[in-house]
Formats: C-alpha cells, structure tokens, sequence
C-alpha cells in the first residue's frame, strides 16, 4: 500500500495552501532570514526550520485528532475563531 493510496488529497492540498499563505511573511519567516544573514549558513536554519515545523504540525495533528473524539469540530472551530479575534484585540491594545 503505496502512501498516496491512503492520503486524502483534498485534504492534503486544502493543507498545505492554508499553512502555505498562513505562515507567508510572519515572524518565523524574518527570523529565518535574520537566522541566515547572520549565520552564513542556510541549509542549516532551513533544516532546523523544518524539524521545529514537524514537531509542531504533529503535536497539533494529535492534539487535533484526540480533541475531536470528545469535542464536536465545530466548537472547536468557534473555540479557535474567539481565542484568535480576542488575541487581535489584546494586542491591539498593546496588552499582549
């Protein structure tokens, strides 16, 4: 059983373009630069990028996974949606 035989592939792309324009241009992405510049070397800050990346797609891939077992999707995707907007105003009014 070949991996692409057990991959949903809408799925897999809604994925991959969610994170793709999520991640463009945040601080990550100037930190790596920064990471670059300063270092000389790269190949070793893109390697350490994508090794934090797994770590952390995983994490929340399980977090996820168990959440829904117990939790209905949708609260969780209105859970989400109220902690983010609440974020946005804190940090709009400078207290985070």
């Amino acid at each position: 059983m070949s991996i692409l035989s057990c991959m949903d592939c809408k799925t897999f792309g809604i994925a991959f373009l969610a994170i793709l324009v999520a991640e463009l241009a945040d601080k990550t992405q100037l930190i790596g630069i920064t990471l670059s510049a300063k270092s000389g070397r790269p190949f070793s800050v893109w390697l350490g990028s994508v090794a934090a990346y797994m770590i952390i797609t995983l994490l929340t891939v399980i977090v996820g996974s168990v959440l829904a077992k117990y939790i209905k999707p949708e609260i969780i995707k209105y859970t989400g949606a109220v902690i983010f907007i609440v974020m946005g105003i804190l940090m709009l009014l400078e207290k985070i």
